[in-house]
Formats: structure tokens, sequence, C-alpha cells
């Protein structure tokens, strides 16, 4: 059996639950999350 994760998805899950944790990370984590999503877009997945 073959189980195929993006990236994004993940991300964005793992993003919500520590801002429904810790609302103070708001900011790094949306910051980080669009530098995250935007290296992706760039350099693609690599082929995973």
């Amino acid at each position: 059996m073959n189980i195929h994760l993006s990236l994004t998805p993940v991300l964005s899950i793992a993003a919500g639950i520590l801002i429904l944790v810790v609302p103070r990370l708001l900011n790094y984590i949306v910051a980080i999350y669009l530098i995250a999503v935007g290296l992706v877009g760039l350099f693609g997945t690599g082929g995973f």
C-alpha cells in the first residue's frame, strides 16, 4: 500500500494545531508557513 502525503496539507494541520495551543505564536507560524509554501512552490517537492 502506497500513501502519498503532500507537504502543504501537513503543514496546514500542524500550523492550525499550534495556533490553537499557543495563540501567541500566530505571527511566527504564519510567516514560517508562507516561507515554506513559497520554497516548495519555487523548488518543487523533489519527487516525493
